[in-house]
């Protein structure tokens, strides 16, 4: 019954947003800023970065919470009726929330090569990889769709937001080289990543790292025994010294993960804990960190 009551919602939320989108697109008093609604904080952050007080932001999903289990609620329907512009991430990436988003939205990776997206599975299978934003090729391909789509709803402001897509897409430039310098100091046979989903695929191809993940590219899958005894073996194997958890995932599965290991007679340090762990579906609250610039 709960799941009927939810894909009744899911249903009743897509038509009424596509009515909304529809009879609400630039509707607002002109005193008043445009109403930029987006999923993720990714995007939220984004938008900020080219538009910055020219709009009013929404944001969906909270900062910390999972995109990939997270369930529409009621008054995300008011954000996207109210929205001048709705800009999501795509690539089933807000898995709950595909119908309602396709029907008004923009994603902002509709301009990706499907060679580019893609990863494989344990049986072959290519899987359709949501991450891009590990890689600096794709996001800067998701900025130029967010910038185009911002310059159409505010075109007085067309010049300033060319000017700071220009500005941030150096800098993201200037990013990929700090990060290719910093990491050239870890060792070839020592460039292994362990996580517990599937989210690195992108960071692991960009900058030469094997990534291991005992489960999918979605969190919502269950982890199989076989997985995890895999993991366990290249962990010894590879002699690979710590495992990291996930803001948006359960720590746990990293602990049972280093039980296994040491009930092989091997060790592994779990990197957990606040400010240690690795930020794979969402960015932190602004509130808990400083923003620096490269």
């Amino acid at each position: 019954m709960f799941k009927k009551v939810i894909a009744g919602f899911i249903a009743a939320l897509s038509i009424l947003f596509l009515v909304a989108c529809g009879a609400n697109k630039n509707t607002n008093h002109p005193s008043e800023k445009p109403v930029v609604t987006v999923t993720t904080s990714f995007l939220y952050d984004m938008v900020d970065q080219l538009a910055g007080d020219y709009v009013k932001r929404e944001l969906i999903i909270p900062a910390g919470e999972d995109p990939h289990l997270y369930v529409a609620k009621a008054g995300d329907l008011k954000k996207l009726q109210e929205a001048d512009l709705v800009l999501y991430h795509g690539l089933h990436f807000e898995g709950k929330m595909v119908d309602a988003l396709e029907q008004g939205g923009v994603a902002v990776s509709k301009d990706f090569k499907k060679s580019d997206i893609g990863t494989m599975d344990e049986d072959g299978e290519s899987v359709v990889d949501p991450h891009f934003w590990f890689d600096i090729t794709p996001y800067k391909s998701a900025v130029q769709v967010a910038s185009e789509e911002l310059q159409k709803l505010i075109p007085d402001k067309q010049s300033a937001i060319s000017k700071n897509t220009k500005d941030y897409l150096a800098e993201l430039d200037r990013l990929d080289a700090w990060n290719k310098e910093q990491l050239a100091a870890v060792p070839q046979n020592s460039r292994y990543l362990v996580t517990p989903h599937d989210a690195f695929n992108y960071f692991a191809r960009a900058y030469g790292f094997t990534l291991y993940a005992p489960q999918g590219v979605s969190t919502d899958s269950e982890v199989a025994n076989s997985d995890m005894i895999e993991t366990v073996n290249l962990i010894i194997e590879h002699n690979i010294k710590a495992i990291f958890t996930e803001s948006t995932t359960n720590p746990e599965r990293m602990e049972k993960l280093q039980e296994a290991v040491a009930a092989k007679g091997s060790q592994v340090e779990v990197v957990t804990g606040e400010g240690k762990e690795l930020f794979s579906d969402s960015l932190a609250d602004t509130s808990a960190f400083s923003i620096f610039h490269i």
